[in-house]
């Protein structure tokens, strides 16, 4: 029997928060999918340091490029999941957005929307917008 060292422990909860995220996103993306969204890129990194990532990026039915942010909490304590997803936060989703649709040549219609986990799932269209 061996002994966990502190790096093992803090690597041990890092494992953890990841299966849990991706555990969110998986129950997120297929809500979204059931109300007949078509999932385009899931965890989209713009390249380098210091840019955004988006989870979830969807398309509707209607054509609209959605960009979903997941957020999963125990409780609403501290305001719960959506309290989390700060201006800062905010901010470096809209800057992967515009990177992400560089590609398009065109912008089309698009919106940023929150899946709150709380356990209970709450999806809240244009949650916020890029201005």
């Amino acid at each position: 029997m061996g002994f966990l060292g502190k790096n093992d422990a803090v690597q041990g909860r890092q494992a953890s928060t990841r299966a849990q995220g991706q555990a969110a996103e998986d129950r997120a993306l297929a809500h979204l999918q059931a109300a007949g969204l078509r999932l385009l890129e899931r965890n989209y990194r713009t390249p380098g340091r210091g840019g955004g990532e988006i989870d979830l990026v969807m398309r509707a039915p209607d054509g609209t490029v959605v960009f979903v942010e997941v957020r999963s909490r125990t409780s609403r304590a501290w305001g719960g999941a959506g309290a989390s997803i700060g201006a800062a936060k905010q901010r470096r989703i809209v800057f992967a957005a515009r990177h992400f649709l560089l590609r398009y040549g065109s912008e089309p219609a698009c919106r940023f929307d929150a899946v709150l986990l709380e356990p209970a799932l709450t999806w809240i269209q244009g949650a916020f917008d890029a201005g």
